[in-house]
């Protein structure tokens, strides 16, 4: 069975994530205690003990709102360490391990195909992403490995359905059936995609 790394698996999305990939697929879902994705050393240190592994899913994120007048330097450097460099820094180390083919995906926002104001950080930092999911797509085609960003709308997560009806929420489903099928055989041929999901 082909080994998967879930980064932020535990999380309200991460937790169907992993559900339904370990129908198909051995997963580690490393805890924070396991692993600090915003250390260097601490992310090639796990990937070491991971061993060989055919993908790697990026759950990991974070949102802070506020307008460029309103964002800090601490905010901005926040979300771009949440949401980009923790990215970075798992496909990095997780290419090290990688078996040819393999699969990368990320997990990043709507909003940066029409960014509006009120998220200014954010909306930079899941661009950023977008943009290193293209990147990897374009270096490693030599080696058989994809890379792909799926753009959900807001999810249905425990947190949110307390905030939003659930009929203007994307099912969590429908996010980890859409990065089901990017890690498939069948998926070879997709690569350096951005793929909405709406609800």
């Amino acid at each position: 069975m082909r080994t998967l790394v879930i980064t932020g698996g535990n999380g309200g999305l991460g937790t169907e994530v992993v559900r339904r990939l370990s129908l198909d697929y051995n997963c580690i879902v490393p805890t924070r205690e396991q692993l600090d994705l915003t250390n260097e050393e601490s992310v090639r240190r796990a990937f070491e003990t991971f061993g060989e592994i055919y993908g790697l899913v990026h759950l990991v994120g974070g949102w802070t709102g506020g307008s460029v007048r309103e964002t800090s330097l601490e905010t901005w450097s926040t979300m771009l360490a949440t949401n980009t460099t923790t990215a970075f820094l798992a496909a990095r180390e997780a290419l090290a391990h990688m078996t040819h083919p393999g699969r990368i995906v990320v997990v990043s926002s709507l909003v940066t195909l029409h960014p509006v104001g009120g998220s200014a950080a954010y909306t930079v930092a899941k661009s950023a992403l977008n943009a290193l999911a293209q990147v990897l797509a374009s270096e490693e085609r030599k080696n058989g490995i994809t890379a792909n960003a799926v753009l959900p709308d807001s999810m249905a997560t425990p947190a949110m359905l307390k905030e939003m009806d659930a009929s203007k929420l994307v099912p969590l489903e429908r996010v980890s059936a859409t990065i089901a099928f990017l890690l498939s055989d069948e998926a070879a041929g997709t690569s350096g995609t951005l793929v909405p999901i709406r609800a």
